[in-house]
């Protein structure tokens, strides 16, 4: 059975700047899963450190409103893997899933790490680039041209362990049929 992962969509992450498209893909994939009755589990990052704008007792912890309301579970994890300490795979085992979906935020670390994680468990990945985000640039990384999204979708994409596509092939190839 398939699930979706939606990665820190919080306050914290997506009130950084303007992430309008991405959390409309989000909510897209969101839409196909609940159309085929399918869980959409929400993973939250959470920090002790009251600087963090992920701190556990702030409202930049809290899931976005736009999205929030789509949960049909929510994990917490205090690293970038969803798997590493987390109560995922007792989530996963208990709804039989064999194929996860990820989306969300931020791409090259909480993303990535999911899904290479979740491969590693023997799990079929299912990577959709443009419906995850980044708060970092090319100006952070220091590498002018730098498209971070496209970077780590393409490296996913040539290990073949990894499915990548973006929504408009999720949605043609009719993905969750």
């Amino acid at each position: 059975m398939k699930a979706l992962l939606v990665i820190d969509a919080q306050n914290g992450i997506v009130n950084f700047k303007d992430f309008s498209e991405e959390l409309s893909l989000i909510e897209k994939v969101i839409r196909a899963f609940k159309a085929e009755n399918l869980p959409v589990i929400f993973m939250k990052q959470v920090d002790d450190m009251e600087e963090s704008p992920l701190y556990k007792d702030s409202s930049g912890s809290d899931l976005h409103h736009s999205l929030n309301d789509y949960a049909d579970y929510v994990v917490e994890k205090k690293t970038p893997s969803s798997f590493y300490n987390t109560k995922l795979s007792e989530v996963l085992d208990k709804l039989n899933i064999d194929h996860l979906y990820v989306t969300g935020f931020n791409t090259e670390f909480c993303c990535m790490f999911t899904a290479i994680s979740a491969f590693d468990r023997g799990y079929k990945v299912t990577f959709i680039e443009d419906a995850t985000g980044t708060v970092n640039s090319e100006e952070e990384y220091e590498m002018p041209g730098l498209d971070i999204r496209d970077f780590v979708g393409t490296a996913l994409h040539w290990t073949n362990a990894i499915e990548v596509l973006d929504y408009e092939e999720f949605e043609e190839e009719g993905a969750l049929r």
